[in-house]
């Protein structure tokens, strides 16, 4: 039985029909989720099937008692409400810090913030973070989300597809996130011309499938136009040929004629030819950095020295706050370091996209902002004017006289991404590039990046297109240094799982000992009025443990620890061996093997420090 049913709905803005004539069911434990370009119905389908825009013609119906929790891309939280009022609302402290699932929905979205602070001290990302701890706190039986993973990172991501996984609800989602949208769902709606086409499957099914269904049209549409070809043919051939012939022939011609379709519009990227590298793109010489200036804030890179070459393509991943556009920022010469010095090579023509999108000039018209750049582009043997590539981009007609403040988030990006590439760089600093774009402008923008020759630092939550055009990552862990992760996002995760988890151990095992030293002291001195001597009797340790095993745990412990400060030294000095090495490939095959080693290494022994650990009791 369905829980929510569209009949015959459909709905515009103005005179642009975003749903014709739409209907659909939403059943029990499905998982949609919903693509389609920017304003072309995502939002709107949302907000009808959830209840929130009634449409202008049609019918829609929920289960009676239906429970729908929808999280829109409007701010709509009090803003004189605290996060713990609008999270956790009339909740006991002892109800919600008992509940396993709601204190890990407040870790993992909402753990870096204060729950006292005002919802209108929060910066944007926080608001909308806030927004979905709240929604997943309570249960629903139709979870709707529109953009749930703006303002996660990867991490954060990661754990909001495995949290939805789990639950029973009904699941429908509209996100850019491509990773996400395999993660979590099992059909897949797209939203085009004001219909809504169904495929089985996450985003990879509805790939292929989608590419099976235009293989089959396009056989349907040769057949169609060797149809069209032979009867344009024939109505070439006279008057006398005509006056022979059936009158539906003539009609059926004119017919297939008028219903030519038109082009499907597509957002296309030009490849831009790149400047000539040298060797040396940036040269970091024992550098330090912290996020807001010379000794303010946190610190993000502690007396690193790095290497970035021509043609290295390289994600930089690393949780939000890090420091990872500080360190895009220090490439671009925006900021300088506390110590150290940035060397960047003479040929380097820069380009650098941060997520700022104040810096396009809202009173200029959308042609005036890129032909301040530069009028005419030669791309290969043709010259393009602006206008041109504009049009290329999506942007036809009178929409290049439009003004920029009157853009939507996406068209702003788009041009601001054009106005990037029209200066010709060949060094690319991309600061979450995905950001307001739809998958098709996505795709078309992986498919420039594929065959650009130039080098490529990116910075993106987007894991499936940090993974399809990057070589290699790099995180920032707190500790101050660039890692490699030969493993990529997955390593990733991996090491800040078990990097949180021995965290928590060792801050654990501290505190334990100190408070057992204390007791320990406290009750001697009761007792006898003096501290134990060496004949007093050994109190007894941890779980049943002699005091002698337990010391000898302890001094296991602490020998783990040594090696792996060690391992970590090693991985350090392998990290700039690497960067020295950028060009000689042969000698980065072996250094990568070595530090695979060390890593596992690295592994073994944490997982003994954790059994250490256990066998402690701490």
């Amino acid at each position: 039985m369905n829980l929510v049913n569209l009949e015959s709905v459909s709905h515009a803005y103005g005179p642009k029909p975003l749903l014709s004539d739409v209907s659909l069911g939403i059943e029990a434990g499905e998982r949609i989720g919903v693509v389609g370009r920017n304003g072309g119905g995502k939002t709107t389908l949302l907000s009808v099937v959830a209840g929130a825009v009634r449409p202008d013609t049609g019918r829609v119906t929920h289960n009676r008692g239906l429970r729908v929790g929808f999280l829109s891309q409007r701010d709509e939280l009090d803003p004189d409400a605290t996060v713990k009022e609008i999270v956790l609302g009339g909740l006991a402290e002892h109800e919600w810090a008992g509940d396993q699932r709601v204190r890990e929905i407040l870790a993992n979205l909402i753990g870096d913030l204060d729950l006292d602070a005002r919802s209108a001290d929060l910066s944007g990302g926080e608001r909308r973070r806030t927004a979905l701890a709240q929604l997943l706190i309570d249960d629903h039986d139709l979870i709707m989300l529109d953009e749930p993973t703006n303002h996660l990172d990867i991490e954060a991501i990661a754990w909001l597809a495995g949290h939805l996984a789990s639950r029973k609800s009904a699941l429908v989602v509209v996100t850019h996130d491509r990773w996400f949208l395999d993660a979590v769902s099992t059909r897949t709606w797209e939203v085009v011309d004001g219909q809504v086409e169904r495929y089985e499957g996450g985003y990879a099914a509805y790939v292929l499938a989608k590419a099976e269904r235009a293989r089959i049209a396009q056989a349907a549409e040769e057949r169609r136009q060797n149809l069209m070809r032979k009867e344009i043919a024939w109505l070439r051939r006279g008057p006398p040929a005509r006056t022979s012939k059936p009158k539906f022939r003539i009609e059926a011609a004119q017919a297939l004629i008028a219903n030519e379709p038109p082009a499907r519009e597509t957002v296309e990227l030009m490849r831009f030819a790149a400047a000539r590298l040298g060797k040396t793109v940036y040269d970091l010489d024992d550098v330090t950095l912290h996020a807001g200036g010379p000794g303010s804030g946190p610190l993000v890179l502690d007396r690193l020295t790095w290497q970035f070459g021509p043609g290295e393509r390289i994600g930089l991943i690393g949780v939000n706050g890090s420091g990872k556009s500080s360190v895009l920022r220090l490439l671009a010469d925006t900021v300088k370091p506390d110590e150290g010095r940035v060397v960047r090579g003479k040929t380097v023509r820069l380009a650098h996209l941060s997520q700022e999108l104040a810096e396009l000039d809202p009173q200029r018209r959308v042609l005036e902002s890129v032909e301040e750049i530069r009028k005419y582009l030669q791309v290969g043997k043709k010259e393009w004017s602006a206008s041109q590539l504009l049009e290329r981009l999506g942007f036809k007609g009178e929409a290049q006289w439009k003004v920029v403040g009157s853009l939507s988030g996406g068209e702003r990006r788009r041009l601001q991404l054009l106005r990037l590439l029209m200066d010709d760089p060949n060094v690319l600093l991309l600061d979450e590039p995905t950001n307001d774009l739809d998958i098709e402008t996505l795709n078309e923008l992986e498919d420039l990046l594929d065959g650009w020759p130039g080098t490529l630092i990116l910075v993106s939550h987007d894991r499936y297109f940090l993974e399809r055009v990057t070589d290699r990552c790099v995180a920032l862990l707190g500790d101050g240094k660039l890692s490699l992760l030969p493993g990529g996002v997955d390593e990733y995760l991996e090491r800040r799982a078990a990097g949180t988890a021995m965290t928590a151990r060792m801050a654990g095992a501290t505190t334990t000992t100190t408070t057992t030293t204390s007791t320990a002291a406290l009750g001697a001195a009761g007792a006898a009025g003096s501290p134990p001597s060496a004949a007093d009797p050994a109190p007894a340790g941890q779980g049943g443990l002699s005091a002698k095993e337990e010391r000898e745990l302890r001094k296991e412990l602490n020998r783990l620890e040594r090696q792996l400060d060690k391992l970590s030294d090693r991985e350090t000095r392998l990290h700039a061996a690497m960067a020295e090495a950028a060009n000689d490939y042969a000698r980065l095959g072996t250094l990568d093997a070595e530090l695979r080693e060390i890593t596992a290494q690295k592994d073994t022994i944490e997982a003994e420090w954790l059994e250490t650990a256990d066998r402690l009791g701490d």
